[in-house]
């Protein structure tokens, strides 16, 4: 029941393997006697009944904690992981509203780049697995890698100080700061956990295996937390007059220098193993000779083989080539794999976008939009004991045969619904948006804020058939269709049987109000620019219109301070937090009196006009011109009901049906291509995002497709797949190979001559 706390996306996915891995060590100590961990986290077998000699010293006894067999060592492992996993969750926690907020990039290329950042730091895992195993040792490359991704920490803290440089230099801290922190996550990320798995004497295997459950808990307690920390850190914490993104990203950085300072400081303790040679680069190599091999030999006189990789038998050995054949039975059922991953990372890009668009109100407490991904790791460790204890039990009570090959397809089916979900939310989000402004067209609508009536007509439109009642809550905008770019369009005003004329010159692609008021006795009009789109990241805004005869200074929080001139001129919009402003200040020639705004909601923009002072306080008048965000973020939750759930199918039962079908001494290669899988996936995210923009409902519509119709064909791999014991396969293929030897005649590479 170790699984139970295992979360696969805290952990890059990487977590069952581990656990697993236990196992198999464990059982290698009963038989063989001696065993030790890849990178991976994988058990090795170094020995027969005797300790290993020679190369694999005798490692000696760590303390133990508080007179038990768990070694003092792995409390100093424990608490590098957490910070390390608070550090990396935390940082992504932010980074997509980095990107759009900071940097004011489009939600496009934000997503992109999050999903280039997401797509190598799990192609660097590879990477750290050769140092570790065929270079420096487990030791030296937690070590030497964790001060690289410090140092990525630092850049990426020093690249969000707005006072320090131009935007240039803010990107290229922060992308060289990414590359960096890339590395090193991904470096360490195959190493950690088996280090901790050295710790242990071989007759310790219980207390082993209950390390990882340990290990893997503050794995998922890093997670959640920083998930949930981070963003009230960005959001509630205001700096350099913004949110403060240098903070954001300071206290991951300081978390990441505490986790290398913790592991250093427990270098006396450790058990450290030498290099142990890196099977996944054999493998490769056992795969290149053998595709070179049969190039070379395409003679028809050549007698074929039974399988392309028998073609490497003139140089590896025949146990080596019938591993490598169970393994790419393996991996050709991940060919359909990264179709989930692109899915399930929308977490932390699409779907914190949606979150900015939605009401985060929840009465006791307003969420931040990309507060809502801790709720995946939350999930998951719910969801974890519910399957395992609950939900499979009672399918398996009902006689219905619940493969491995079905749970991934289920899960896959769960994550497809759950963007059809996503879906709709969005297209009910929509319904409070801006209409969409396309060439020779604008939108325009009237402000009365005259004492009676007016009637408003445009040369050559049809628009605003009935008057305009005074301070009358404005109609939607209406559109207005020009001629070209820009035209000069005549307006005239009918008010108290006086009708009035007016010129103004509308440009494509721009919304207006045409506000009408009374001046010097008579009746005039002034044509303003209004916001075009909602506010971003949630914020709402507020622009004034100064009724009075004399020029106002007005204070709307400790912060905002804003000068109108008088006689109905309009000042530029604020951008403010959702909240209700009611202890405004409103300065003029007269004195100081106190102004109530009420509540500026997610997402509305607002005109508040200054009608008159009245018994020490300022009469307002407030027109909503862009509606609030009335879909509450608590819709999303089903979304991340369903995609956590078909996580828990997908990747749990995915890495324990791979790592059952493969050899023990192959779990590594299998690994490192299911990260690679999730790799593929948020590549995928990334051309899609640039190469075919479109309306982001259509988007979770066109990957709800991709997923079901990967999904289909993965169930078809599925179906024609046969499981089977390893050591059977192996017993069978040497057999085959044995029978098989006479006929084989040996090749000599050489140059020909032709």
């Amino acid at each position: 029941m170790h699984a139970l706390l295992l979360n696969p996306q805290a952990v890059g996915v990487s977590g069952t393997w581990d656990f697993y891995s236990a196992h198999i060590c464990s059982a290698y100590s009963a038989v063989l006697g001696w065993c030790t961990y890849d990178s991976w986290g994988h058990a090795k077998q170094i020995g027969g009944d005797d300790p290993p000699k020679g190369d694999f010293p005798v490692q000696k006894k760590s303390p133990k904690l508080c007179g038990s067999n768990y070694p003092l060592s792995i409390a100093f492992i424990v608490v590098n992981e957490f910070c390390e996993r608070f550090s990396y969750y935390g940082m992504r926690a932010v980074l997509t509203l980095y990107f759009l907020s900071f940097f004011h990039w489009d939600e496009n290329l934000s997503t992109a780049v999050y999903h280039a950042f997401s797509a190598l730091c799990y192609f660097t895992p590879v990477i750290g697995a050769i140092m570790a195993d065929s270079w420096l040792g487990k030791y030296k490359t937690i070590i030497y890698l964790s001060i690289v991704y410090v140092v990525g920490h630092l850049i990426k803290s020093v690249g969000a100080i707005p006072s320090l440089g131009n935007q240039v230099v803010h990107v290229i801290l922060s992308m060289v700061g990414l590359f960096l922190i890339a590395l090193g996550t991904g470096g360490i990320k195959p190493c950690v956990s088996a280090f901790g798995g050295d710790q242990f004497e071989e007759e310790h295997t219980s207390e082993r295996n209950k390390f990882f459950s340990i290990f893997y808990l503050s794995i998922n307690a890093g997670s959640l937390i920083s998930t949930f920390v981070t963003p009230v850190l960005r959001g509630d914490v205001k700096c350099f007059g913004e949110d403060c993104y240098a903070l954001a990203f300071g206290v991951p950085a300081a978390l990441m220098v505490l986790a290398l300072v913790v592991f250093i400081a427990g270098s006396g303790l450790y058990r450290k193993t030498p290099p142990q040679g890196n099977v996944l680069l054999e493998v490769c190599k056992c795969i290149g000779f053998a595709i070179k091999n049969r190039l070379k030999n395409r003679s028809r006189q050549i007698p074929k083989r039974d399988h392309w990789l028998d073609w490497a038998s003139e140089k590896y050995s025949k146990q080596l080539i019938g591993e490598v054949k169970m393994v790419t039975r393996v991996l050709f059922l991940f060919i359909p794999l990264p179709m989930f991953w692109a899915l399930f990372d929308q977490q932390g890009s699409r779907w914190t976008l949606q979150a900015t668009k939605m009401n985060a109100d929840f009465g006791i407490y307003v969420l931040q939009p990309d507060q809502m991904q801790f709720l995946n790791p939350l999930l998951i460790l719910v969801f974890i004991p519910v399957f395992d204890l609950g939900l499979y039990p009672l399918i398996n009570m009902c006689k219905f045969n619940f493969t491995p090959i079905r749970k991934m397809a289920t899960g896959m089916i769960l994550a497809g619904m759950a963007f059809g979900l996503a879906a709709i939310v969005e297209i009910k989000i929509n319904e409070t948006d801006m209409p969409r402004l396309v060439p020779e067209e604008s939108l325009i609508r009237v402000l009365n804020l005259a004492k009676n009536p007016v009637q408003v007509t445009i040369q050559d439109r049809d628009l605003f058939q009935q008057p305009v009642e005074a301070f009358q809550n404005p109609a939607e905008y209406s559109k207005l269709i020009l001629n070209g770019e820009q035209q000069s369009l005549h307006f005239t005003l009918q008010h108290q049987g006086l009708s009035l004329a007016f010129n103004y010159t509308v440009k494509e692609k721009s919304v207006y109000s045409l506000i009408v008021f009374e001046a010097e006795g008579s009746l005039s009009s002034r044509l303003i620019t209004d916001l075009e789109a909602k506010p971003e990241n949630g914020l709402a805004a507020v622009r004034f219109i100064n009724g009075l005869s004399q020029d106002v200074n007005l204070t709307i929080d400790s912060k905002q301070f804003i000068a109108v001139q008088k006689n109905y001129s309009a000042s530029e919009y604020s951008l403010l937090e959702r909240d209700k402003y009611n202890n405004g200040k409103c300065i003029t020639e007269m004195g100081e009196f106190t102004m109530e705004l009420g509540l500026l909601d997610f997402g509305a923009s607002y005109t508040v006009v200054i009608t008159n002072v009245s018994g020490g306080a300022v009469k307002t008048w407030k027109s909503e011109d862009i509606k609030a965000n009335n879909v509450h973020m608590a819709w999303q939750l089903p979304q991340y009901l369903l995609i956590s759930a078909g996580e828990v199918m997908f990747s749990i039962t995915g890495l324990a049906f791979s790592y059952s079908q493969s050899p023990a001494s192959m779990k590594s290669v299998l690994q490192a291509g299911w990260l690679l899988t999730v790799a593929v996936g948020n590549t995928l995210v990334l051309i899609v995002a640039q190469a075919a923009p479109m309306a982001q409902w259509a988007e979770f519509v066109l990957f709800t497709v991709l997923l079901f119709a990967v999904c289909i064909i993965f169930s078809i791999m599925g179906y024609f797949y046969v499981s089977v014991d390893p050591e059977d396969l192996e017993e069978k293929e040497e057999k085959r190979e044995t029978a098989s030897g006479g006929n084989m005649i040996t090749l000599v590479t050489q140059k020909t001559k032709l």
